[in-house]
């Protein structure tokens, strides 16, 4: 059996474009050094993809967040940077248009991994969603965030993030790494 390395949505318009902050930017390496360890351990990888329409503005997240970002297929939806030169074109990419991906679920009910870790941005919205469903889809399988490479815009609710979900037995490693840049 496998362990699962999930990459929650490292996009162009959450790391330098409509929703871009500067933690976002210095996630980049990490995140593909994590990439690379799990590639040389033939590990899984899977992305998600954060995906409106052009109805964004219509829709309550608009409504809450009337940003538009990540509209499908534009420069923004894509991958950021180096991870993006990291996806290969066997790796499953779940595009999600709320906060948590439901095929993300689906998949992890039925495909079962020795461990599952998330990694990406924003670590109190779409990183806390996925990693929720998917102790929820496999709660025998120990699931991890790793703090130093996720982040939020604000850091006062990074950590709340990172306290809630160890409170929800989803392990959080390199806590207090996640400052160090």
């Amino acid at each position: 059996m496998k362990k699962l390395l999930i990459v929650v949505d490292y996009q162009n318009d959450f790391v330098k474009g409509s929703l871009g902050f500067p933690e976002a930017v210095l996630l980049e390496t990490k995140i593909v050094d994590k990439i690379r360890q799990y590639r040389t351990n033939e590990d899984c990888v899977i992305f998600t993809l954060d995906t409106h329409d052009a109805d964004y503005a219509q829709t309550q997240e608009g409504h809450f967040l009337p940003v538009a970002h990540c509209l499908r297929d534009s420069d923004g939806w894509k991958l950021y940077g180096a991870v993006a030169g990291c996806r290969k074109a066997e790796d499953l990419s779940f595009t999600k248009t709320s906060f948590g991906s439901e095929a993300l679920f689906d998949y992890l009910r039925k495909v079962p991994f020795l461990s599952i870790e998330l990694v990406g941005v924003v670590s109190d919205i779409c990183v806390i969603s996925n990693a929720v469903l998917a102790k929820t889809a496999a709660p025998e399988t120990p699931v991890t965030v790793d703090a130093a490479c996720v982040a939020s815009n604000d850091k006062k609710r990074n950590t709340a993030a990172l306290d809630v979900l160890q409170s929800l037995q989803i392990q959080v490693i390199n806590r207090g790494v996640e400052d160090a840049g």
